[in-house]
């Protein structure tokens, strides 16, 4: 039952990780220089200055790109921003904006996202190469479900998040979007560990311990700031 529950889950987050592959191309074009000026003129033209790394930890190469301001913006308007550094989408570098010539084509997956404080704008932008059969270090979201029926909620008590995230050694193939985590059994004083998470077998945590606490239902009179590392 249990080896049919990992089969089941390393199936959909293929077909997810395929979805936004196949749907979310981005599109990019080499730079030669960088610096600020450089930046500043690329983001007038309407384009964002990027990065991309090598996968290989001994490969310290990379890629200077801009992508489309307009396009990144319409990727983010459909995928959650909260789970845009987990998710992986295909990169197609091109010889020169609108040229027909493919310098390089992969899968990447982004690892930083800078925005304008004041205008939300994306200013750069950082990914890594996610090559079929590599692994990469991916902090994946917690997301929390089953508040409605939680009875620890129901009583009175409050959701104590602990981590927001996990760090895990993902296959390329298999990086989670998110970790949905249930909450529907739990009560006053309950909590979920690291070791609960159910997740793919090719997945390695390396968030520490991991008989650490994710989250902890509290008593209402009891502060909710997250002080259990």
């Amino acid at each position: 039952m249990q080896q049919h529950w990992w089969r089941t889950a390393g199936d959909r987050l293929r077909k997810v990780a395929d979805y936004y592959r196949k749907y979310h191309t981005i599109q990019a074009i080499p730079r030669e220089v960088s610096g600020p000026r450089i930046s500043a003129r690329d983001r007038a033209q309407g384009r964002i200055p990027a990065v991309v790394f090598s996968s290989a930890a001994a490969d310290s190469t990379k890629q200077l790109l801009t992508t489309e301001q307009k396009q990144i913006h319409s990727i983010l308007s459909t995928v959650d921003p909260a789970f845009f550094c987990s998710t992986t989408f295909k990169l197609q570098v091109r010889a020169g904006s609108g040229s027909s010539v493919l310098l390089h084509s992969g899968n990447v997956l982004p690892v930083k996202l800078a925005r304008d404080e004041k205008t939300g704008k994306v200013m750069n932008m950082v990914f890594v190469w996610a090559e079929e059969g590599s692994t990469l270090e991916v902090d994946v979201p917690i997301v929390f479900k089953g508040e409605d029926s939680c009875p620890g909620l129901k009583k009175g008590g409050q959701l104590n998040t602990i981590r927001k995230n996990l760090k895990y050694l993902c296959p390329t193939e298999c990086i989670p979007q998110k970790i949905e985590v249930d909450i529907s059994n739990l009560e006053v004083g309950d909590r979920i560990f690291m070791k609960d998470i159910q997740v793919d077998p090719s997945l390695k945590l390396l968030s520490g311990n991991d008989t650490k606490p994710i989250c902890k239902i509290v008593a209402s009179d009891v502060d909710s700031s997250p002080l259990e590392t």
